[in-house]
């Protein structure tokens, strides 16, 4: 039985209501701790979580050394990154206790020391019972995956029996995910989804793949049953909102933008997301008003914090502010992101505001700190292009395709378009063809607006050769 079909049974509803009476009643909790724990999961899983809090402290009042009450103070002591504490929890656990043996691989994976967790499972794993095998293998799988290793986790679920249950199938389907097999993936959510269509986070594990597989408007539709379900659910309208955005919806994306932010109005990644829509609208002051609140409430170490700045330099250089723009960027100088890719950017806002010798010297100082990567070449070849400074982006196209290696797959699309747009047909279509062979991917960005709508890109090349007959 999944925990969502116990808290559907009719015993845990009669202790729910039970508990629930002697609360409001102002009486002492005198219960059972594991009732207590389930209790308390329960709430959480309803995203009530100060009731779920409660619960657990009335546990931890009767039974303070019970195995649920440590293992519930060790993970508090986990998410404040207070390891030294939750070492002394689990000091106090019993070592064959099946908790103890999660929570010291969890606390070595949670520091980074991966391999000493997975030996120390593996360990344990030539002790288990064969009736206790299939569940402790994939325990384990599903604690790589909640660490996000999920090239561990696959490695785990190949040691278990296929099972056709849907906590199994589930998990396979995240670790697929993980993996980056997302045609697997989608295939077991859409069987899950197929015999729980009401199950918003099939949902939402759906969408999520559509997405990474850029099938963006498959992603939306999958979103839009997730909110059919729930309206309020903030995970959908942010899927809803990110499939639009890729879509280049803009307004009604930043509707659904807004709906999420109504819900969490403190996530800065949320923040990011509608700011990056209003620079697309060309609502640049508007943009700069929401990135600097995504600035505000961050966290000093939040992964987005460079894509921040970057945003709000683009919404700054957009209104010509270009002192603010480089400030802006300024603030990146400590931060753990790509320092050449930004000094590009900076160099881009510049020319964009025609300081050509400020650019030229930004652009100089990123290809050499980058040891002269062709990755950072054709982000500059791109930026020219941008500026429609075509000569100087052909040129610079010309020298980086080269002289790359035969197997870079990036930039022939740019150096398609701006042979197109130099009206060097010749090449266009050489380029062209070297783009939709290489990269079809890239040259649907790039050049699906010189095509027919719904045409693909396998079919430009043999197109565009008629064209250029008649």
């Amino acid at each position: 039985m999944t925990n969502e079909e116990y808290f559907d049974d009719e015993e845990f509803k009669e202790m729910l209501a039970d508990y629930e009476r002697t609360v409001q009643s102002g009486q002492l909790v005198f219960m059972d701790v594991d009732d207590l724990a389930d209790i308390a999961e329960y709430y959480h899983l309803k995203e009530r979580y100060d009731e779920s809090r409660q619960a657990m402290d009335r546990a931890i009042e009767l039974e303070p050394d019970s195995v649920v009450a440590l293992n519930y103070q060790l993970h508090d002591a986990i998410d404040v990154e207070d390891y030294a504490a939750a070492e002394a929890f689990l000091a106090r656990m019993p070592e064959d206790a099946p908790e103890y043996i999660y929570c010291r691989a969890e606390l070595w994976l949670v520091q980074g020391m991966v391999d000493k967790a997975d030996e120390y499972l593996k360990k344990w794993l030539e002790d288990t019972p064969k009736d206790e095998y299939q569940d402790y293998v994939v325990d384990v799988a599903n604690l790589f995956t909640e660490y996000g290793d999920s090239e561990k986790s696959m490695e785990w679920m190949m040691r278990a029996y296929p099972e056709e249950t849907d906590d199994f199938k589930e998990l396979m389907g995240r670790t697929y995910f993980g993996i980056g097999a997302y045609d697997d993936s989608e295939r077991i959510f859409n069987e899950l989804i197929d015999k729980h269509p009401f199950q918003k986070r099939y949902w939402h594990a759906l969408a999520n793949t559509q997405y990474m597989k850029e099938d963006y408007g498959a992603a939306v539709t999958s979103s839009e049953y997730a909110i059919a379900i729930d309206p309020d659910d903030p995970e959908g309208l942010m899927a809803k909102a990110n499939g639009l955005f890729r879509l280049e919806n803009y307004e009604e994306a930043l509707k659904y933008y807004e709906r999420y932010l109504e819900k969490v109005p403190d996530d800065e990644f949320g923040l990011l997301n509608q700011g990056s829509c209003l620079i697309n609208l060309q609502r640049y002051k508007e943009a700069v008003d929401c990135l600097l609140k995504a600035e505000q409430v961050a966290a000093p170490d939040s992964p987005y914090l460079a894509e921040i700045y970057q945003e709000l330099a683009f919404a700054y250089g957009d209104q010509r502010l270009v002192r603010e723009a480089m400030q802006t960027l300024d603030k990146t100088k400590d931060l753990d992101c790509d320092h050449d890719d930004l000094m590009v950017i900076r160099g881009h806002i510049l020319l964009s505001n025609v300081l050509i010798d400020e650019a030229e010297a930004a652009f100089r100082e990123a290809i050499i700190n980058s040891d002269y990567s062709p990755k950072i070449y054709l982000r500059v070849a791109v930026s020219l292009l941008d500026c429609n400074l075509l000569e100087a982006a052909y040129k610079l196209f010309k020298h980086l395709l080269a002289h790359a290696e035969k197997d870079l797959d990036q930039g022939y699309s740019y150096m398609a378009l701006c042979c197109h747009s130099m009206q060097r047909y010749d090449e266009y279509l050489q380029y062209l063809q070297l783009a939709v062979s290489r990269n079809p991917e890239e040259a649907k960005i790039v050049l699906a607006h010189l095509f027919p709508e719904d045409m693909k890109p396998d079919e430009y090349y043999e197109h565009a050769k008629k064209e250029q007959k008649q």
